[in-house]
């Protein structure tokens, strides 16, 4: 089975708005319902949990029958921070998978991830035990000396940008919070699953990538989301 953990946590204080990011609505629909339909319409994933802010949940209960969203099973309450976050909703899935199960996890707020990259994490998870989303860096990335000059760069061809979706086999993905959490190994500042299963000294396996499969962060972020959907139409 395929499960999918939507983290729809965050408050989003920088996209200047007085409701979170994952609900602010884009041509009447919430920015987090563009993003599970793109998992409620994916052959391959089976059932949908949802890790959400506390106070919305009830929102989010209302668009499994407003927007036919029939493969979320789950809505669970997210932490302080994003890893608490996957914590929570990885600790809940106990006894609701099994351990070969593959866990997909998304973040709410990149609503354009395309099927063929959602396809590709799990089949790269499916063969390799874990895949993450990942796309080529083209810019060029300097190592700060004194935060106002730099005698170092970090050859380009070296890097690759990771982010969501990222796939995870069940069991190791609950045994990697549990030594996370207990050790607090991997779990403080910008940490996400990846990285922390980088620090717990485990191999990730890279997945196709997309530009469009962005995150919506700032007022520009969404307006470049905005334009997408009118491109669509057009």
């Amino acid at each position: 089975m395929n499960v999918a953990i939507i983290i729809a946590g965050g408050v989003g204080c920088r996209m200047g708005h007085d409701i979170p990011k994952q609900f602010i609505t884009v041509e009447d629909k919430p920015v987090l319902v563009y993003t599970l339909e793109n998992f409620q319409n994916h052959s391959m994933i089976d059932a949908i949990e949802v890790v959400c802010i506390d106070g919305w949940q009830q929102d989010v209960e209302g668009y499994v029958e407003k927007y036919n969203i029939t493969k979320l099973k789950w809505i669970v309450t997210g932490g302080a921070t994003a890893q608490e976050s996957i914590r929570n909703g990885v600790e809940h899935l106990k006894g609701k998978v099994v351990e070969e199960d593959t866990i997909v996890i998304h973040d709410g707020i990149r609503p354009l991830v395309d099927i063929e990259v959602l396809t590709d994490v799990i089949e790269t998870c499916h063969r390799c035990g874990n895949g993450v989303t990942s796309l080529p860096y083209n810019e060029q990335i300097f190592v700060i000396d004194d935060e106002v000059s730099t005698t170092r760069y970090i050859p380009r061809e070296t890097l690759r940008r990771v982010s969501t979706p990222q796939a995870y086999k069940y069991n190791k993905l609950a045994w990697a919070y549990d030594k996370a959490f207990r050790e607090e190994i991997g779990i403080y500042g910008s940490s996400y699953a990846n990285t922390m299963m980088v620090e717990l000294g485990e191999r990730l396996y890279f997945a196709k990538g997309s530009d469009k499969n962005i995150k919506l962060t700032t007022p520009d972020d969404l307006e470049i989301f905005k334009g997408y959907l009118k491109g669509k139409k057009t």
